[in-house]
């Protein structure tokens, strides 16, 4: 299957992604593309990038890896945000003239690792404010509810509602994460599922989650003993997003050449759409 360009991709997708908060599209990643990306996946994985941050193993069960900014230390992840069909696709569904590369990272579950993604939304924790963000979720693995497919609440992202920021890892602690005055609790998902329009859709390799910054979603563990879950995401931003130095970001990914208000520019964020 040839990879969505931006001109390919259905009006009904753009439609679904601005109504609902996410879409998904399918063969969107090359195999070619797949094959690169599961290969850096494994050299992370053996010699992890600076930002490593592996959580612990639920019941010290499994392998639950973790890392961001790793297209500036792999050539293949690199290659990947910059050269391939990405860029095209978010200005696509960001409706933007220019899109910058925000970051990308890495949610890899080995087989038989319960650990959850607890339910959130990503744009409290990134020192950016602005409409056009949007993540690209993929994985060159199968990915199914019991491997640990990613959920979503369809809509969420027009709460317009900032989520207090929380570790990843078996702890409710916030001590990573400095407190926000205008971020609120994330209610207990879990125990009001049914409050909830809660999608979810399983992926074969190459397709990809589309999500806005804002869409609240979560994912179980891989229960999963004969598949991993190697989950890696881009995500990219259009022309109205701006530096934003408010509390409660996450540290690794400020930057103190940017000043609040700033437009977000290389090389830290390196504008991918148009190409040079």
């Amino acid at each position: 299957m040839n990879s969505p360009t931006q001109a390919n991709i259905r009006d009904e997708d753009i439609q679904a992604y601005n109504e609902d908060g996410v879409v998904v599209l399918r063969g969107a990643v090359s195999p070619e593309w797949l094959e690169r990306i599961a290969g850096a996946i494994e050299r992370d994985i053996a010699e992890p990038a600076p930002f490593v941050h592996g959580y612990p193993a639920t019941g010290g069960k499994g392998r639950f890896h973790g890392n961001l900014r790793i297209w500036e230390h792999d050539p293949d992840f690199r290659a990947f945000c910059r050269d391939s069909s990405m860029p095209a696709l978010a200005a696509r569904f960001l409706n933007s003239d220019s899109v910058n590369l925000l970051y990308d990272q890495l949610f890899v579950k080995e087989a038989g690792t319960p650990n959850p993604t607890r339910w959130h939304n990503d744009q409290p924790y990134w020192p950016i404010r602005g409409w056009q963000i949007v993540s690209f979720w993929m994985s060159p693995d199968p990915v199914t509810k019991d491997s640990g497919a990613l959920e979503f609440i369809r809509g969420s992202h027009k709460w317009n509602t900032f989520y207090q920021p929380e570790r990843f890892g078996d702890t409710k602690a916030h001590d990573d994460y400095e407190r926000n005055p205008d971020y609120v609790e994330i209610p207990d998902i879990e125990a009001a599922r049914r409050d909830y329009d809660i999608v979810t859709w399983d992926l074969e390799p190459g397709d990809i989650y589309v999500f806005h910054a804002l869409t609240v979603h979560g994912a179980g563990g891989n229960l999963r003993d004969d598949v991993r879950r190697r989950g890696y995401t881009v995500r990219y931003t259009g022309d109205d997003i701006q530096y934003d130095t408010r509390p409660g970001t996450n540290e690794h990914l400020r930057s103190a050449k940017f000043n609040d208000g700033d437009r977000l520019r290389a090389p830290h964020y390196p504008q991918v759409w148009p190409g040079a």
